[in-house]
């Protein structure tokens, strides 16, 4: 039986050793490697080339979120399954949007977890029927808001607040963008406060799609991204 080679990355020594006891345990799991950072997880994705990454969503250095973004564009093949604590939409759609396969929360059994992580593999999302459902919800909140917002209404984002918006729908977090644009955090949450005004939106994701989709950035700008 072909086993599936999974890296874990997680910034607590008790919960990877938990899942490594579950892992080893099944016929058709081996865990090749650790993490306990974001960082540290894309150097391993890197060398080891896993079938699998269970990915904690909060750790130091680099998050969750940014190293699943960096390791699928270096290793696309890669079955990336985020875990957390807590369900956060912003975090679950920013995960799936950055390549994610799938999203659970900590607190799932394990029975559950690796019927789902084996579903992942098989090309299937690892989401829960509970976390599915917000998904759905979200989506149909979100494309209602948007078909509310009066173009009349709209107005015209400054040159910076454009190229924070480009990072934006890229999947940069606010600490990439301050380094990319060479400015503080608190500048760039004050252009994202700006932002959601002038599209008369409430989060970050829904201003980019919809500036995406609009066409209120430039091309020129999407390009250089």
């Amino acid at each position: 039986m072909s086993k599936i080679h999974t890296l874990l990355a997680d910034d607590h020594n008790l919960f990877r050793e938990g899942l490594i006891s579950i892992l080893d345990d099944q016929p058709d799991f081996v865990v090749v490697g650790e993490a306990s950072d974001g960082l540290e997880a894309i150097v391993k994705a890197r060398k080891l080339k896993p079938d699998l990454i269970l990915m904690d969503v909060s750790m130091p250095v680099c998050d969750g979120l940014e190293a699943t973004q960096r390791i699928k564009h270096e290793v696309p093949d890669v079955i990336i399954v985020m875990l957390t604590v807590r369900d956060e939409s912003e975090k679950l759609f920013e995960a799936i949007r950055n390549g994610a396969q799938g999203y659970l929360l900590k607190s799932i059994n394990s029975r559950e977890m690796l019927d789902l992580l084996r579903g992942a593999v098989r090309g299937e999302a690892a989401i829960t029927p509970t976390l599915g459902g917000r998904m759905l919800e979200e989506f149909r909140r979100v494309s209602q808001r948007s078909a509310k917002v009066p173009d009349d209404d709209i107005a015209t984002l400054t040159s910076r607040e454009q190229e924070v918006l480009c990072l934006v729908s890229e999947g940069a977090t606010n600490k990439a963008i301050a380094q990319e644009l060479n400015v503080s955090i608190h500048t760039v949450k004050s252009h994202m406060r700006k932002i959601l005004a002038k599209l008369h939106l409430d989060k970050r994701q829904e201003a980019a799609s919809y500036a995406k989709r609009e066409g209120l950035i430039p091309p020129s700008l999407e390009e250089k991204t």
